[in-house]
């Protein structure tokens, strides 16, 4: 049989092309590795009656465009509200920001006067660059050294935004493709624990401090998330993050997509300089028009083509790549709910996110180490227990606490990571414990995963979580390679539509379908 196109990858963005691939009348084959869709966007039963979303654990930047194409909710996503973000402090007290503006602003006040005034104007100048860069989520990157006139309009398209907007925003757009997350958020606020939660957002996916130039976009990458037209909104799928998988899985077979799990591909089929299908594992071979790769550049270019394939100078640009995979994740099955010092009992704060970064210094100290090849012995975690707002994800009674950790880098300066797992998952409880002293208690069960799991268990190389750094080298017309930023490859008939290509990582949605719109205009 052959396909129009097959797309390598079950993740949610490989997901997100096939359906809309099918719906323009394509007849599209998924293969997915494991034995479940969704990639990293996936849920999992651990543990008996404990359904873990084992890697992504909140969902923000899902573009509406797609929830609206794609019909999501009438295939069952349904997002929860997070409420918020409560950081406790070492010395008892903390800081507990909520979706409620009015109540954000009396909880910062608390700490600073001058800071809860600075809350709004940082939030109207964030929303301003945050709809300065939403359209161009959903744009084609354009080739700068090209002269057609196509993507001349393209560049021509963003100069008029940027120049449309006010001199203070361009002033601040420009500072925050340039500075430090904590530089950025220096010029608005002088509370450390405020500065310190707020930049934490600018380091995740990346190999860089809070004090290192260009996370300060990335801390916007993370603001422009939205659920139902509110920026800056987080939320949890019902099911956990796998229901958004299964969601856009559900609507891509409506559309006629067939999907085959414990399918692995080994190589992709190159005929001349083109693609035509690929090998599986097993020996099957499957014969396509098209063949759309959602895994990362590594393994597309590197372990399912031969050398031969590609040009030198495109392999070259493709080994430069940086994943640095800089996180881990450690799944918690608890018996009772985490006690905080400052905060005790039962309530609201534990309904939303729960951030282990009390201060600038602690943060980049956890870097410090980072920087050595040595797993953060503080480190800075992001917990959510979403058995608060879903209980369905565990037994009645019984919780859930998902803990993302930052830094565990994947090149350890000595030993490996099979030796350390459990030590690193002991560090990690060790550090919640200095918050929440009864945790060592209520474990029932914990999942710990380096990136060296994320490597092996899900295909993310170096277990970056983004498939790639979201770093400025390798934004918008470099991701992943310059010149080779349009979804397309070397190889005709063989385009990318994962985390590795515009606009990056985050269950997002937009890679997959602007690379679905690219094939569409390109192979009708």
């Amino acid at each position: 049989m052959r396909y129009d196109a097959i797309v390598i990858g079950g993740g949610h963005n490989g997901l997100t092309a096939a359906a809309y691939l099918a719906k323009a009348g394509r007849k599209v084959l998924v293969l997915e590795r494991r034995h479940v869709v969704g990639g990293a966007a996936v849920t999992e039963e651990v543990f008996p009656g404990f359904r873990f979303s084992v890697c992504s654990y909140v969902v923000s930047l899902l573009r509406p465009e797609i929830i609206r194409d794609l019909d999501l909710p009438r295939h069952g996503l349904e997002i929860l509200p997070l409420d918020g973000t409560f950081t406790p402090m070492p010395n008892g007290d903390y800081l507990w920001r909520v979706n409620d503006h009015a109540k954000t602003r009396r909880e910062i006040a608390r700490h600073s006067k001058l800071d809860a005034e600075a809350y709004d104007e940082y939030g109207k100048a964030m929303v301003e660059m945050a709809r300065f860069v939403k359209p161009i989520l959903n744009m084609t990157p354009p080739d700068p050294m090209s002269l057609d006139p196509r993507e001349l309009m393209k560049l021509l398209f963003l100069v008029r935004r940027f120049r449309g907007l006010a001199d203070v925003d361009r002033y601040n757009q420009v500072q925050l493709m340039t500075m430090s997350a904590v530089d950025f958020l220096d010029q608005w606020f002088e509370t450390d624990v405020l500065k310190a939660t707020m930049s934490a957002s600018g380091i995740i996916g990346t190999f860089l401090g809070v004090r290192s130039p260009g996370t300060a976009y990335v801390l916007l990458h993370h603001y422009m998330g939205e659920i139902d037209g509110a920026f800056r909104s987080w939320g949890f799928a019902r099911g956990g993050t796998g229901a958004i998988s299964n969601a856009i899985a559900s609507a891509a077979q409506e559309a006629g997509v067939e999907i085959r799990t414990e399918a692995p591909v080994a190589h992709i089929r190159v005929h001349g300089d083109q693609a035509n299908g690929v090998v599986l594992a097993n020996g099957d071979e499957l014969d396509a028009t098209l063949v759309v790769s959602s895994v990362d550049p590594n393994l597309t270019f590197l372990k399912f083509l031969d050398a031969g394939d590609l040009p030198p100078d495109f392999l070259e640009e493709v080994r430069r790549y940086k994943f640095r995979g800089s996180s881990g994740k450690v799944n918690l099955a608890l018996d009772a709910l985490p006690n905080f010092t400052c905060l005790p009992g039962e309530g609201p704060h534990l309904r939303g996110a729960l951030s282990i970064s009390p201060g600038v210094d602690y943060m980049e100290r956890a870097y410090d180490q980072a920087k050595y090849g040595q797993y953060s012995r503080r480190p800075y975690i992001d917990m959510v227990i979403p058995t608060l707002t879903d209980p369905s994800v565990a037994p009645p009674g019984k919780h859930i606490l998902s803990c993302f950790v930052q830094y565990a880098p994947y090149k350890l300066a000595s030993g490996t990571w099979d030796d350390q797992r459990e030590a690193f998952g002991d560090t990690v409880i060790d550090t919640i414990a200095e918050y929440a002293p009864n945790i060592r208690d209520i474990i029932l069960h914990r999942q710990v995963l380096t990136p060296l799991d994320l490597e092996r268990e899900f295909g993310l190389t170096e277990g970056n979580i983004f498939q790639g750094e979201l770093t400025l080298e390798q934004l918008f017309f470099a991701r992943p390679v310059p010149g080779w930023a349009q979804y397309n490859t070397p190889i005709r008939n063989l385009w990318m539509c994962g985390s590795a290509t515009h606009p990056g990582g985050g269950i997002m949605g937009a890679p997959g379908r602007n690379a679905a719109l690219r094939i569409l205009g390109q192979t009708r």
